[in-house]
């Protein structure tokens, strides 16, 4: 139909330009073809066209395929971003953020954004300009978090190990004891690497260095145990478009009371204002003050990311952790039988989310994830960061 319409529209202009006299009053011209003829720029051709998707089984680290169910939240009508309903959507996605964190924080909410939106919200607000984090890096997620943090003025100590490996509590603690950092950042699922970092203990090693625990956990929340409160993380955030399966474009995030003292006794403003938390926590209503205007939040990915909560709250957290080992477990056999081999050596450190498949000899890995496109209309990934070529 819309296509129809279109079609009419455009016959409708070529009648009348085809009629007008070659010279003719401008007073005599109608309005609106005054103003098309004044346009520089021609109609896109392709957005005369229908929208066309083809339909892809996604197996690479993200976006996730999207059930219809979500999708169908998703597209449900548009209602305001300051209407009594949206707000009581957003406290159903505060409360089910809760339960998928495993936390009672307060300052709860979902980050407008994608996962590199949670990423600057929570070093802008937690840190200022001229302060030292203690970034631990062994894949592309730490790289990200130093160079933000330098990008703002933070003083970015780096404790690097070789893609694949984890960091051990002793040294993590020679680093905190030296570098005596504000923040430590740490990748519970670096899915560059499809490595997934202990957590346990962590928490306690920070704040016995009065520092705080920010953790990243886009590739891994969800389908891994996590406990936010019980492993004492300060900061915790992931995005939409993993297992939760919801569109891109929203992350959840939260702060612990500790991370919550840090950030409103600032000497100075966060330098986004997109990102304040001040202005999100009233947003989100987690000040305990009436709502008023920060930002037009993305209603519909509020639909969405508030049904894939309520899927996981229906499905229960401990069962999707244990379907997504089981999984996980099946594809690593199956892979192996084939002959292939998997980067991550340690099965106690292998990423559930995210397979990571050694290259094997004398193949080109676009050659691989080409032919697997065109034969099967499937999405595997190429290497990220510093893998690139080698998984």
């Amino acid at each position: 139909r819309a296509l129809i319409c279109r079609g009419a529209l455009l016959a409708k202009q070529v009648t009348l330009e085809s009629s007008l006299p070659t010279r003719i009053s401008s007073v005599l011209v109608p309005l609106y073809y005054r103003a098309m003829s004044s346009l520089t720029v021609p109609v896109p051709a392709s957005l005369l066209l229908p929208l066309k998707v083809p339909y892809r089984l996604l197996l690479g680290p993200g976006p996730s395929n999207v059930p219809p169910r979500i999708l169908s939240a998703g597209g449900t009508p548009i209602i305001g971003h300051m209407h009594k309903e949206l707000f009581e959507i957003m406290d159903d996605i505060k409360k089910g953020i809760q339960y998928a964190f495993q936390t009672k924080n307060e300052l709860t909410l979902a980050i407008s954004g994608s996962g590199h939106a949670a990423m600057e919200a929570a070093l802008y607000n937690a840190v200022e300009r001229g302060e030292t984090v203690l970034i631990g890096i062994n894949g592309i997620w730490g790289e990200r978090a130093a160079d933000i943090s330098e990008r703002m003025g933070a003083d970015a100590k780096r404790l690097v190990k070789p893609p694949g490996e984890c960091f051990t509590l002793q040294e993590i603690e020679q680093a905190l004891s030296k570098h005596k950092p504000v923040l430590f950042f740490i990748t519970h699922g670096e899915s560059s690497t499809g490595i997934v970092h202990p957590l346990d203990g962590l928490g306690a090693l920070c704040h016995k260095y009065n520092c705080l625990l920010l953790v990243d956990s886009v590739a891994s929340l969800g389908g891994v145990p996590i406990y936010m409160d019980k492993q004492e993380i300060d900061i915790l955030y992931t995005g939409s478009q993993k297992v939760l399966n919801a569109p891109p474009g929203t992350a959840p995030i939260s702060f612990s009371e500790r991370a919550k003292q840090k950030i409103f006794s600032r000497k100075t403003k966060p330098v986004s204002f997109y990102l304040d938390m001040g202005w999100l926590a009233n947003y989100w209503a987690c000040d305990g003050k009436p709502r008023i205007y920060h930002h037009t939040g993305p209603v519909s990915g509020f639909f969405a990311l508030r049904e894939s909560l309520a899927i996981l709250a229906e499905q229960g957290l401990e069962n999707t952790w244990k379907h997504h080992q089981e999984i996980a477990q099946y594809l690593h056999q199956g892979l192996e039988k084939l002959g292939l081999k998997l980067f991550v050596k340690d099965k106690n450190l292998r990423l559930p989310t995210v397979t990571t498949i050694a290259v094997p000899e004398g193949y080109d890995w676009r050659d691989i994830t080409t032919y697997v496109m065109k034969s099967y209309s499937t999405e595997i990934a190429g290497g990220l960061g510093p893998l690139v070529g080698m998984v």
